[in-house]
């Protein structure tokens, strides 16, 4: 990569002489460019304006964008746009959309590499549960050629488009296997309009996230529960919507606005293996777009983030404020027994495991012993964090959920950890 990177890095020292990169972003522009590629102008009552308008001004100010980044956000943006023309026109059409009924989803979250995204994988394996896949929150509807009666490429158009961020960023993969047909998070739901803990993660905007953070989630949450109506409407198989992201933990609030009859699930790690793996994602994800990157910044950013996630649950967990109680799944037990941990959370909130769901999660772990993970040591130190002082800043949320802290290389076979909450039952 070394190569494509020293052309890149001279295309940005032109660019950057002529002052393109420091160039505004501008949302009409884009917006007309969405309208153009699909033959459509209404966007309906969906909100999106100011947040976009929040996000771009942040993106050219603060994140230092590379041709390459600047090049990528137009893209996305254009296509985020494109999806919700083809999605007011869809309801245009189609009324009954928005009347869809979304009963008693899941929410999986909690901290950022805490076994998230493998949980979801593991519910997934039940013939029952919906689950949003990459390919359908990238390109919810065909476009116009599909539609005219053209083949739909969409898996296939995505596979070309994950390989091409690969060659970008190389170790995305091993960090967090992703596929067309993988389970997706919700914060590419919402960021559809702009309003998504998402682009904190792949750009430096801290402008940007303190205006989300003081104007809040309900708007998204709104457009997210739309958008599962729009999928669900297509005819996604299954009947309980099973939905996964970290960054829910900062939502709370609007997710029991918008969806009263949440079921909602915590996943707990030891956080100093959570922040030393975060902030190499981290850094993975913003390198390809930007000129310049600071590990240090990375790692304050990252921990002072999940330290907020952090007590956002146990702020959840003191008062209840949902429907039926949280469940709480700690990363050991997970990874030491997944099916348990699967039959566990089934019991909690109710729900039948049927024999073919469970062979499913039994036949996914056999194919996939590490979830389709790599195998990584990753340190604190690299970006600029002190073990001692992030133990004692999260010592809090350790003690809350009585979070067993790890070795660097666990031993087998560990004791079985038990959620603290299950200990009362």
């Amino acid at each position: 990569m070394r190569a494509p990177r020293v052309v890149l890095e001279a295309a940005d020292a032109v660019c950057g002489a002529l002052g393109l990169l420091e160039r505004p972003l501008s949302s009409d522009e884009l917006i007309g460019q969405a309208r153009r590629a699909t033959g459509l102008s209404a966007f309906g009552d969906i909100r999106f304006n100011e947040p976009l308008r929040r996000f771009l001004d942040s993106c050219v100010a603060e994140s230092d964008l590379s041709l390459v980044g600047r090049l990528a956000t137009r893209w996305d943006v254009v296509r985020l746009l494109s999806n919700l023309l083809r999605m007011r026109q869809a309801e245009v059409e189609m009324p009954a959309i928005v009347r869809q009924p979304i009963v008693k989803p899941v929410f999986i979250t909690g901290l950022p590499r805490s076994g998230t995204s493998f949980l979801h994988s593991l519910l997934m394996q039940d013939p029952a549960s919906m689950v949003p896949l990459v390919w359908q929150t990238i390109h919810p509807y065909p476009d116009r050629r599909a539609r005219d009666g053209g083949p739909d490429r969409r898996i296939e158009k995505v596979e070309r488009q994950l390989r091409a961020f690969e060659r970008l960023a190389p170790e995305f993969r091993g960090m967090h296997p992703l596929t067309a047909t993988s389970p997706q998070e919700c914060s590419d739901i919402t960021a559809h309009v702009f309003s998504s803990l998402r682009f904190d993660g792949t750009y430096d905007v801290p402008s940007y996230r303190a205006w989300l953070d003081r104007t809040g989630h309900l708007d998204a949450y709104r457009f997210h529960r739309r958008f599962l109506q729009h999928l669900q409407h297509q005819g996604v198989a299954g009947r309980n919507w099973v939905l996964k992201c970290p960054d829910h933990v900062f939502a709370l609030e609007a997710i029991r606005a918008v969806y009263p009859d949440a079921r909602i699930v915590f996943v707990h790690r030891d956080p100093l293996k959570v922040l030393a793996s975060v902030a190499r994602l981290t850094e993975i994800l913003r390198r390809p777009f930007v000129r310049r990157l600071d590990a240090a910044r990375i790692g304050r950013q990252d921990a002072a983030r999940w330290l907020a996630g952090a007590e956002a649950m146990i702020a959840a967990d003191c008062h209840w404020p949902f429907a039926a109680p949280v469940c709480h799944v700690h990363y050991l037990n997970l990874v030491r027994d997944p099916l348990g941990t699967v039959e566990g959370l089934y019991r909690h909130f109710g729900l039948y495991l049927a024999p073919e769901a469970a062979d499913g999660v039994r036949r996914l772990v056999q194919d996939k012993p590490n979830g389709g993970y790599g195998v990584h040591h990753h340190r604190l130190e690299d970006h600029g964090l002190d073990p001692l002082e992030q133990r004692l800043r999260f010592a809090r949320y350790v003690e809350h959920f009585a979070i067993t802290t790890e070795a660097d290389d666990l031993p087998a076979p560990l004791p079985r950890v038990v959620p603290w909450r299950a200990a009362a039952d």
